[in-house]
């Protein structure tokens, strides 16, 4: 089978440049080095120029062996297509290519990618700067970015960033990873392990144990009104614990808590929106509970609280008559897109996967819904930025491209059927993660970024559809979240995008191209999505 050039994409602030190629076969299984194999190489090498390894090394794990000096340039957030042809004559056949960034050199070998991340091997004594690779073999793709621990991620992150431009990985009824009915489990680990795995938003469902009793403070976890647990009931005040837990271990970081009321019995959201207040957000120092979303700055070392519930008339007199934390009450049911009232949240929340086949609609509205968060900046370009650090009074095209408060976008990637064993969280996780982070690595907000060695008339389905998913925020829909891709900066889109005529579209992606240049000290996630 023949495979396209390689392409590298450069999810990085940084730019890399491919200094080194060199081609090995591997040895078959079983086999021991010697003999022909090392005759081959002998002559190999002395037919040819390139400098190879010692034979002694190299013998154990190559039978051929050719080495090419180049220089080809990724610049940050860009895509570059090669003429470099990837491993097709055989399966044996392995690519080693070595990048610089700021004098230091990294190795990224085929002979270890697979469709799950690699780190790629420092070749500089003590480095600054750690990289992770994503190879995508039926495209011929290789997507890089800044590797950082998955625990304090949000630590290489302005202050000013408003938590609407990150890319925040999630998970969805986060709190149900017991033993319990297939269709009710939807997470592989603890709460405490999705955090220390780089997860920022949970999707916790419950009620209260107690609703007539004001000053208890039970509140019973569910996943709509199954218990999540087989062995007993669970409770909201260990999951607070752990995430206490987390946020003092990494101060740097905030977590967003999405909170509804599910459940058997009789309580309503007035009654549980009275025992969140008064035991558990009440503490400024620990719960942020303004009705708007917060600047990066403002939530750290914080739970920030996303309501999906009603308030009682008493908290709705709360922060001067704006209300009581950020504002999902309602939005419309099984939706491929849709704003909330208060126009914090636009959703997409298609659940209702009732057949197998109907997995691949849930890939490509999610799809669609990330294209529409990375329509619009959010984040405030880096020389407006430096206006507000010194108080030197803004440009005009500054002022321009200040960035607007846009909507949070918040991404479902799960969906369940319990009839249908093909539709439980796990079956449907196994099929939209991987497409969702293909489609990072090879789609997502290229276009506004600019290519290199692309078409300018090539359409990369930039007006796509939309997206879903079962897991609560755009990452994970039934299992442990993947490793957040931090994107450029600064894009968050409206709800809708109309279609533009060439022209306009390029005009469009040259300006986000300017937005998302000059950040140079962080590798920032900007689309927006969850």
């Amino acid at each position: 089978m023949t495979h396209p050039p390689l392409s590298l994409r450069n999810l990085t602030s940084r730019p890399l440049e491919l200094k080194l190629l060199e081609r090995h076969e591997a040895l078959e299984d079983g086999k021991k080095a010697g003999g022909m194999m090392s005759m081959t190489f002998s002559l190999t090498a002395c037919s040819s120029k390139s400098t190879a390894p010692t034979a002694g090394k190299l013998a154990l794990n190559a039978q051929t062996y050719r080495q090419e000096t180049v220089s080809i340039r990724v610049p940050p957030f860009e895509t570059v297509r090669t003429d470099i042809e990837t491993p097709s004559r055989s399966a044996k056949e392995k690519l080693r290519l070595t990048f610089e960034s700021e004098g230091e050199r990294h190795r990224l070998s085929t002979a270890t990618l697979s469709k799950d991340s690699t780190l790629l091997t420092p070749l500089t004594p003590s480095p600054r700067f750690k990289y992770t690779a994503v190879f995508l073999a039926p495209h011929s793709h290789i997507a890089l970015f800044s590797t950082t621990s998955l625990a304090s991620w949000m630590q290489h992150l302005r202050d000013e960033t408003p938590l609407s431009g990150l890319s925040i990985p999630g998970t969805h009824n986060s709190a149900c990873y017991y033993r319990a009915l297939p269709s009710v489990r939807c997470q592989a680990v603890s709460i405490r392990d999705q955090l220390r795995n780089g997860v920022r938003f949970l999707d916790i469902r419950l009620h209260p144990e107690h609703p007539k009793d004001p000053s208890n403070d039970s509140l019973v976890l569910v996943h709509s009104v199954f218990p999540i647990s087989l062995t007993g009931t669970k409770y909201f005040r260990k999951t607070v614990h752990e995430v206490y837990a987390f946020l003092d271990q990494n101060p740097s970081e905030t977590v967003i808590m999405s909170l509804k009321r599910e459940g058997p019995g009789q309580h309503s959201d007035a009654q549980l929106s009275l025992a969140l207040h008064a035991h558990y957000a009440s503490d400024a120092e620990r719960w942020y509970t303004e009705p708007r979303i917060p600047t990066l700055g403002e939530a750290r070392g914080k739970v920030v609280v996303m309501r999906r519930f009603g308030l009682d008339e008493r908290l709705k007199r709360e922060h001067d008559g704006r209300g009581w934390c950020i504002d999902a009450e309602t939005w419309r049911y099984n939706t491929a897109e849709d704003l909330c009232p208060s126009g914090d949240i636009c959703v997409q929340d298609f659940c209702e996967v009732l057949e197998t086949v109907n997995i691949e609609k849930k890939i490509e509205v999610s799809q669609a819904h990330l294209h529409r968060a990375a329509a619009q900046r959010v984040c405030p370009v880096p020389a407006h930025r430096r206006s507000l650090e010194t108080h030197r009074v803004p440009s005009r095209r500054e002022k321009q491209l200040a960035a607007p408060q846009h909507p949070l976008y918040l991404n479902f990637l799960s969906g369940s059927n319990f009839w249908r064993t093909g539709c439980w969280p796990e079956r449907i996780a196994a099929k939209v993660n991987p497409a969702m982070v293909e489609f990072l690595c090879l789609h997502h907000h290229r276009r506004l970024h600019g290519e290199v060695g692309f078409d300018e008339g090539e359409d990369d389905g930039e007006e796509g559809n939309d997206d879903g998913d079962d897991g609560d925020d755009g990452d994970d829909g039934g299992e442990d979240a993947p490793l957040p891709l931090m994107n450029e900066n600064g894009t968050n889109g409206n709800a809708k995008r109309s279609n533009r005529k060439k022209k306009k579209k390029k005009q469009s992606s040259e300006e986000q191209t300017e937005d998302g240049k000059g950040d140079g000290d962080r590798d920032n996630g900007a689309t927006g999505t969850w």
